[in-house]
């Protein structure tokens, strides 16, 4: 395996410049899909990391369940330095793990919180809770999802800016925004260098319910006021996985955005641009990570079968 099962642990620290130019540059759905899979391949081979380091590097630790085989030199000699890393890795991966744990059990909490407020209404696309206090967020849902209301943010918004608002939240839930959410949130919990990639897909996603809500309006200085009197009134969304007009920004930027011409659709940069090259790299870090993690998770099945007493 040699160094190669180190990269994984470092490849994620370029998420840092990747974020700060897909976020502003890319179209905000080429980048929402970009970022949310470059973390999650980084994310899950990083960890693979760690659980090699820690199977190679503590097989000849006392009363480990191993087998015997797992801890002679040849094996040991395929990871280098393989007693320190071995045993930096154990608390290191019980960090991710129940990091990840929490973070999903939230999520899940979240989303059952949500549903028993529902409970027993008509489950219809839009569901208009009679609260004063103004809010609306996107509830994903097993076939569908809804969107969810109350009077007094209805209450708060022109005729036409209800539609930006319904638009918004129906993009929401058409470009499953929930998932890439969950994914960068994840992969953020498993490497801290990820984390940058979380906070631009949470302004991302929200850009792309914008552009889709200006195009079924009409109007992109609509969706832009309907966006800054939503945020006024109602607090920031209670979970980063529930998505809402009032989530993640900051708003300003948001409205700034709108009130510029269209970003173009162009699905991929070209490479002689500063954002293509930030693509680029993204995807090819994230390719290395995969291929030097496969590498070292091969070598290593391929070294302990061997060692394995039949």
């Amino acid at each position: 395996m040699g160094v190669f099962v180190f990269l994984p642990l470092v490849l994620p620290l370029t998420a840092w410049p990747i974020a700060r130019l897909a976020e502003s540059r890319l179209h905000p759905r080429t980048a929402t899909r970009l970022l949310s899979a470059v973390a999650g391949v980084l994310a899950v081979c990083s960890t693979l990391c760690l659980v090699l380091l820690m199977i190679v590097g503590t097989a000849q630790l006392p009363g480990n369940p191993l087998p015997d085989a797992w801890s002679d030199p040849e094996v040991r000699a395929a990871l280098p330095y393989d007693e320190v890393a071995g045993r930096a890795a154990i608390p290191a991966l019980l960090a991710v793990l129940v990091s990840c744990g929490a973070a999903a059990r939230r999520q899940v909490r979240a989303r059952r919180r949500a549903e028993g407020a529902l409970a027993g209404l008509p489950r219809t696309s839009v569901t208009v809770l009679p609260d004063a206090a103004p809010y609306a967020y996107a509830l994903p849902g097993r076939r569908r999802g809804r969107v969810v209301v109350s009077t007094g943010m209805l209450a708060a918004l022109t005729s036409r800016e209800r539609r930006a608002l319904f638009a918004h939240e129906r993009a929401h839930l058409a470009g499953r925004h929930h998932r890439h959410l969950l994914a960068v949130h994840l992969a953020a919990r498993a490497h801290p260098f990820l984390r940058p990639l979380r906070t631009a897909v949470a302004y991302t996603a929200e850009r792309w319910a914008d552009e889709e809500a200006a195009a079924a309006v009409g109007s992109r200085r609509c969706v832009a006021r309907a966006i800054g009197t939503a945020a006024l009134l109602a607090p920031p969304s209670t979970t980063a996985l529930l998505p809402a007009v009032t989530g993640a920004g900051p708003v300003p930027r948001r409205v700034a955005a709108l009130l510029r011409p269209a970003p173009a659709g162009r699905a991929w940069p070209s490479l002689f641009t500063a954002v293509g090259f930030a693509a680029w790299g993204a995807a090819f870090g994230a390719t290395v990570s995969a291929l030097s993690s496969a590498n070292s998770a091969v070598t290593l099945f391929l070294v302990l079968r061997a060692a394995t007493p039949m």
